[in-house]
């Protein structure tokens, strides 16, 4: 079987990055996407998910480094999932309930930047594995 998810949207704060107990760096990102559509009603709607994205090994400490808040970036990796598979759900300050949905990255593509310049690729590739479980993660 096969799982492949594709973002395209704008960092909604500064990249973190960590280090696991082995040594493995792993950057996390807040990923907002929007898309705009026009309802039954004939009510232009606008839509935003957030994802949240972790990257792994050199390509996270790259990503540390050059991405900050409001950059522009194309994400391919897998969906992570709570122990079911599902989305993890949660409960905001108010009380109100959340879904957080969460993406191992494998390649992030910096678009767009401050000259206009285009696009760099960064893939993982011999700088480590991302862990299989949320549970490596040390935070």
């Amino acid at each position: 079987m096969f799982q492949k998810v594709i973002l395209v949207g704008n960092l909604g704060r500064d990249p973190e990055m960590r280090y696991t107990p082995s040594g493995q760096a792993v950057t996390n990102l807040n990923v907002a996407t929007n898309r705009s559509y026009t309802d039954s009603s004939g009510q232009r709607q606008d839509e935003t998910i957030w994802f949240r994205v972790s990257v792994w090994g050199r390509q996270a400490e790259t990503v540390n480094q050059y991405l900050r808040k409001g950059r522009q970036v194309l994400i391919e990796g897998r969906l992570v999932g709570d122990e079911n598979g599902n989305p993890r759900i949660w409960n905001r300050q108010d009380g109100t309930p959340a879904a957080s949905f969460e993406v191992s990255a494998q390649t992030v593509r910096f678009l767009g930047g401050r000259d206009d310049s285009g696009g760099v690729d960064y893939e993982e590739g011999n700088a480590g594995q991302a862990p299989e479980t949320e549970d490596d993660i040390p935070f």
